[in-house]
């Protein structure tokens, strides 16, 4: 993981990528870091959000530093609405700017899921879990955000249904991506959260996630959680990637909700097919 971190953080733009989608012809993907944007103080630099109080203006111009590495107008971007769900919503050239330079016409959209080239989907991180998704024969991709809410409700799984059951994608055939969110040694959760677990997962796969802290404390492995969702879903394990990077662990290369207080900006997980 700091080694990967290390290699990229000179970059004059760092962005993270997964070996898996890099095999894929039609693809682009990747992850930013807070790295090699124009945002000042508690965003700085790389800050992708129009929510954490940063200047519009330096969001804007981080936006266009993005867009020009990965040659992309941010016209062509589809950024969802987070609010911790599993609703994805399937997009086309017609949403292309929608939540950057066009009003959005949705709203409770936690994941974006498209078969059209040129369209980029765009979610939001600061410690959540990015879940990266593509076809490796049919041009399908998505992405999804899913934060405890969103784990909880197996949002990986209701991504592999919506690619199978709208695009008649097989499950044989996707590649999945955990993208760079907090670790269990990060993770401290209270014991709410293990009995919301314990309501929606059998006990064997719960003790696995969690380990207990005593006093009702526990710390939680999404990266687990997530593994277990996507292999139920009927993912081959050698087509799960993930490069096992903590944004808390790494909060100054990485924006992190719990490393950092509150006090940060958002990262930024996207994923096109070329035109």
């Amino acid at each position: 993981m700091e080694n990967y971190l290390n290699k990229i953080i000179n970059d004059k733009l760092p962005i993270i990528k997964f070996d898996l989608f890099d095999k894929i012809e039609y693809l682009n993907h990747g992850f930013t870091t807070r790295l090699g944007g124009v945002s000042k103080g508690d965003c700085s630099t790389m800050n992708l959000s129009f929510t954490r109080g940063d200047d519009e203006k330096d969001v804007f111009e981080n936006y266009r530093i993005l867009s020009e590495e990965i040659g992309y107008d941010v016209t062509r971007f589809v950024a969802s609405h987070q609010t911790h769900t599993t609703n994805i919503l399937r997009v086309s050239e017609k949403d292309c700017g929608k939540g950057i330079v066009k009003e959005r016409d949705y709203s409770d959209i936690d994941g974006l899921i498209t078969d059209e080239a040129g369209v980029v989907l765009f979610t939001y991180y600061a410690d959540c879990v990015p879940l990266f998704f593509a076809d490796k024969t049919k041009k399908v991709v998505a992405v999804s955000h899913s934060g405890w809410k969103g784990t909880v409700n197996r949002m990986g799984y209701v991504t592999v249904q919506r690619m199978c059951n709208e695009f008649g994608c097989r499950k044989e055939d996707i590649v999945c991506a955990i993208g760079p969110s907090i670790c269990k040694e990060c993770y401290e959760v209270s014991r709410d959260l293990y009995d919301e677990f314990m309501s929606k997962f059998d006990k064997e796969a719960v003790d696995s996630f969690f380990t207990d802290k005593g006093n009702d404390k526990f710390l939680l492995d999404l990266w687990k959680v997530n593994e277990y969702i996507l292999f139920e879903a009927g993912i081959k394990p050698q087509n799960i990637e993930n490069r096992r990077i903590c944004t808390c662990c790494n909060k100054d290369i990485l924006f992190s909700h719990r490393g950092l207080n509150g006090k940060r900006g958002n990262l930024a997980g996207y994923i096109v097919i070329k035109d």
